[in-house]
């Protein structure tokens, strides 16, 4: 019993010990970091956490806003040209004497002649595009991802071609003789542009006109007498509002967007964002009254934030084309893709939808003899702003590397439409009656009033009071170009 008793009151003594120490260990110490961070270990106040939660509302929207931005940038377009010509795979506005600035679109080219259509796969199934050669264009989906080049960086390298675009669901049998693609998204946006040659005058865009005119656009499985036949409405000379919404109409677009396509097309980590404000594909869209003033800030805030990239520029420098010059990439060295190495450049993408559409290959890589190129600056030789209260002269060297034609154009800094002033067209192309100096290099002149000694045919018109960018454009881009041995002067402030 004595042994007994001894081994219980050595085993309590071992026992006291190895729990005494460890907790008074503990009472000394900290707790740790994050309840310390956060209140020491208590619930917020209900006040914050209410505040919390309407700040990350905000910031998702914010992140929400930037994300989709190419995709409302081309809904934006959709709804402001069906609103005008009507809707269907068989319309195809043609902008037949060029677009001027009356058209409100993001860097609207006036130097081509645009087609531009808005096709639903949901509702029409598979459908074939017969495209005309010696387009230069492209078919996007709804994210204006590229699901494939048209023309000479295309697959029919031209020659024109059939056109298969499948719906993402799509699981039927595949025929052959079509260059065939699978958009991920139900809709798919398609822009040909077609040149325009010189005539007695300038630009003639009849020869361009007739070409585009060739496309046929009907659904895969119907019969020849049920297709609809092509429209094709003159765009030119209509006042049309094609840019993506400023208010709170922004996120019920978006809504409408998100219940329309399948749900492979919005990863779910994005849909998890969308989600957090909201906006789920097949449930009710009901911002509370906060929650909708919060929208609009974020709507009216975000532009604002792409601007400010813009306006600072990059740090690490991809976005300038020259070490000597103050024109910028406006794809900032990526791919067409967004891609840098490493990640998706999300900041590059939205300060790009914000004045731009479409982004294809063609754009971006560095084909020769073929594909385009956008040197593109928002300041003059001595960097500061372009300000269209000044004026300016661009001196371009003899023999610009564009085997098509060159053109130079002034745009709006904050959504890229064109400043519209009596003048209509700020552009000048390769197609002008130019005035050329003795040595073939250019002098262009910019200003809101045309300076004394610039010629009518080498000006553009400003807007006073206003910013502006300036473009470059170069079709068929040749070697010269990216060996940079020929290079647009920067513009140079004049009296």
């Amino acid at each position: 019993m004595l042994k007994w008793r001894l081994h219980t009151a050595v085993a309590s003594v071992i026992a006291a010990t190895a729990f005494s120490v460890p907790l008074a260990h503990a009472q000394e110490g900290k707790a740790p970091p994050l309840v310390e961070q956060i209140n020491k270990g208590k619930w917020l106040e209900q006040a914050e956490a209410e505040a919390l939660l309407e700040e990350l509302y905000y910031q998702r929207a914010i992140q929400a806003y930037m994300t989709m931005l190419p995709a409302l940038n081309v809904i934006g377009m959709r709804d402001g040209s069906e609103a005008t010509f009507g809707a269907g795979y068989n319309v195809l506005p043609i902008w037949k004497d060029r677009m001027d600035s009356r058209a409100w679109v993001p860097t609207p080219n006036a130097d081509v002649i645009y087609s531009m259509n808005y096709l639903d796969l949901k509702e029409t199934g598979p459908l074939v595009i017969a495209a005309p050669p010696n387009v230069i264009g492209m078919f996007t989906d709804f994210f204006q991802r590229t699901i494939t080049d048209v023309g000479a960086i295309g697959p029919d390298r031209a020659g024109g071609g059939l056109y298969l675009l499948l719906p993402p669901d799509y699981d039927g049998e595949v025929p052959k003789g079509y260059f065939t693609f699978k958009s991920p998204t139900y809709n798919v946006f398609l822009f040909f542009r077609t040149i325009m040659t010189k005539g007695a005058n300038g630009p003639d865009p009849a020869p361009a006109v007739a070409l585009a005119e060739r496309t046929r656009i009907y659904p895969l499985f119907a019969s020849e007498k049920d297709v609809k036949p092509m429209e094709f409405p003159n765009g030119s000379g209509k006042r049309i509002n094609m840019m993506y919404p400023v208010d709170n109409a922004y996120w019920t677009k978006l809504k409408e967007f998100v219940d329309h396509e399948p749900v492979a097309a919005i990863d779910p980590e994005l849909r998890g964002v969308l989600a957090s404000i909201g906006i789920v594909k097949g449930k009710p869209f009901e911002p509370s009254q906060k929650q909708q003033e919060l929208l609009k800030k974020a709507v009216e805030t975000a532009p604002k934030m792409i601007m400010a990239l813009r306006q600072t520029g990059r740090p690490d420098g991809r976005n300038k084309y020259y070490t000597d010059r103050q024109y910028e990439n406006v794809w900032g060295g990526a791919t067409a893709e967004w891609l840098q190495d490493s990640y998706i450049d999300v900041n590059q993408r939205a300060t790009y939808f914000q004045v731009a559409y479409s982004s294809a290959p063609a754009m971006v890589m560095r084909t020769i003899d073929a594909g385009s190129k956008y040197p593109t600056t928002l300041r003059d030789a001595d960097g500061d702003f372009l300000d269209g209260s000044k004026a300016y002269k661009l001196h371009l060297p003899a023999n610009p590397p564009a085997k098509l034609f060159w053109a130079v154009t002034a745009y709006d800094i904050t959504d890229g439409t064109m400043p519209e002033t009596p003048q209509l067209l700020p552009s000048i192309n390769a197609f002008n009656s130019v005035k050329m100096n003795d040595d073939g290099s250019i002098d262009l002149w910019f200003g809101p009033s045309k300076p004394a000694d610039a010629p009518d045919t080498n000006f553009i018109q400003t807007v006073e009071g206003r910013n502006f960018l300036a473009t470059v454009r170069l079709y068929g881009t040749g070697t010269e170009f990216y060996d940079q041995t020929w290079k647009p002067d920067d513009l140079v402030k004049v009296k």
